[in-house]
C-alpha cells in the first residue's frame, strides 16, 4: 500500500446530519438476521462534524455531549470507514479523524453512521481520491444499513436493509423537537423484542403512500397523522418510561410522538418553529428526559465544509 498524494489541505471538515424515521416499516427477519425494511429517512438538522488530518497512521478523538461513549478504537464506524476507503484505493489509512458531537449517542438517530458517511467524505477529499459517488455509497452500505442516508441528506425511501435509497420529494419545512434520554437502547436488542413480540410473523414492509404524499406537500398534519415505527412497541417494552416522554410530548401540543429508530429519543412534530421551542421548554420542564432539542428538516446531506 502506498501513501495517499499531496492535497492543498492539510484538513477536511465535513458537516453530516441526523436522521428521524417517520416511517419505520419491519419485515420477519431474514435468513441472514437481518429485516426487510420500508424505511423512510427524513435527514434533521442536528449536525456531527468530522475532521480529516494528515497523520503517520490512524488516529480517533471525540469531543462534545456524551464524547465518552464514543468508542476511540477500530469498532468505531467511523475508523473502520476510513479503513475501508483505503483499501478500496490501496493506500494506508493514514489519518486523524476527530469527531465534533451534536447528534445524540446511541440514541436512534444515526449518530454513528453520519461519523462513517461524514469520515468517508472527509478522507476521500483530503486524500484527493475522487471516489465516485456510487463507490462512496456501496462503501456506505457495506459499514451499515444507517450509513448511505446520512451521505445523501433530504428524504429518502430506505429498501432492503435500509441501504437501498430513493430520493424523495418534500414540499416544505417540517419542525421537530428530539427528547434524549439517560443511557442508550441496543439496536439488536430492540429488533430481537420486536422478533418476540411479532412472533417473528411480521407482514412484508411497504412504504405508506398517505406518508409520501404528506411529505410532497410539506403538510405537517397530514404527515403527523401518518407517522409510524413498527420498532416502536420492542423499544417501549425495554424501557418503560419512554412513554412518560412520549405523553408529555403530546400534551405540550405536539402534532404527532414517535420513538425516533430503535431509541430511545423520542422524536416530536411541531406545527410550526415557535410551537417547536415551547414543546422543548415543556420537556425540558417535565422531568422525563434528559435534554430537548429543536431542529428542522431536511437537512441537506453530509458536505464538505469550506
Amino acid at each position: 500500500m502506498t501513501s495517499a498524494p499531496a492535497t492543498p489541505a492539510d484538513h477536511v471538515t465535513v458537516r453530516v446530519p441526523a436522521k428521524v424515521n417517520v416511517q419505520l416499516a419491519v419485515g420477519p427477519p431474514r435468513p441472514d438476521g437481518f429485516h426487510d425494511l420500508a424505511n423512510v429517512f427524513l435527514a434533521v438538522g442536528l449536525y456531527d462534524e468530522v475532521t480529516a488530518t494528515r497523520a503517520g497512521g490512524l488516529e480517533l478523538t471525540c469531543s462534545g455531549p456524551d464524547a465518552s461513549l464514543v468508542p476511540l478504537d477500530g469498532s468505531n464506524l467511523a475508523a473502520r470507514a476510513a479503513v475501508r476507503l483505503a483499501a478500496h484505493h490501496n493506500l494506508r489509512p493514514d489519518v486523524r479523524l476527530h469527531i465534533s458531537k451534536d447528534i445524540p449517542v446511541a440514541g436512534g438517530m444515526a449518530g454513528g453512521s453520519a461519523d462513517a458517511a461524514g469520515a468517508l467524505l472527509a478522507c476521500d477529499a483530503l486524500w484527493g481520491t475522487a471516489t465516485p459517488r456510487e463507490e462512496l455509497l456501496a462503501i456506505c452500505a457495506e459499514l451499515g444499513s444507517d450509513v448511505p442516508f446520512p451521505l445523501v441528506g433530504g428524504a429518502a425511501l430506505g429498501e432492503g436493509r435500509g441501504e437501498r435509497l430513493t430520493p424523495l420529494p418534500v414540499g416544505g419545512a417540517f419542525h421537530w423537537v428530539f427528547a434524549t434520554a439517560d443511557g442508550g437502547l441496543s439496536t439488536p436488542a430492540v429488533y430481537r423484542e420486536f422478533d418476540r413480540l411479532t412472533g417473528g410473523r411480521a407482514p412484508e414492509p411497504a412504504p405508506s403512500a398517505e406518508l409520501l404524499a404528506a411529505l410532497d406537500a410539506g403538510d405537517a398534519t397530514a404527515l403527523a397523522a401518518a407517522l409510524s415505527n413498527d420498532l416502536q412497541p420492542a423499544a417501549l417494552s425495554l424501557r418503560p418510561s419512554l412513554r412518560e416522554t412520549l405523553d408529555a410530548g403530546t400534551g405540550a401540543g405536539a402534532l404527532a410522538a414517535l420513538v425516533s429508530g430503535s431509541g430511545p429519543t423520542c422524536a416530536f412534530l411541531a406545527a410550526d418553529a415557535d410551537a417547536a421551542e415551547l414543546i422543548a421548554k415543556a420537556l425540558a420542564a417535565s422531568g422525563t428526559c434528559r435534554t430537548a432539542r429543536v431542529a428542522a428538516s431536511p437537512a441537506r446531506g453530509a458536505e464538505v465544509l469550506p
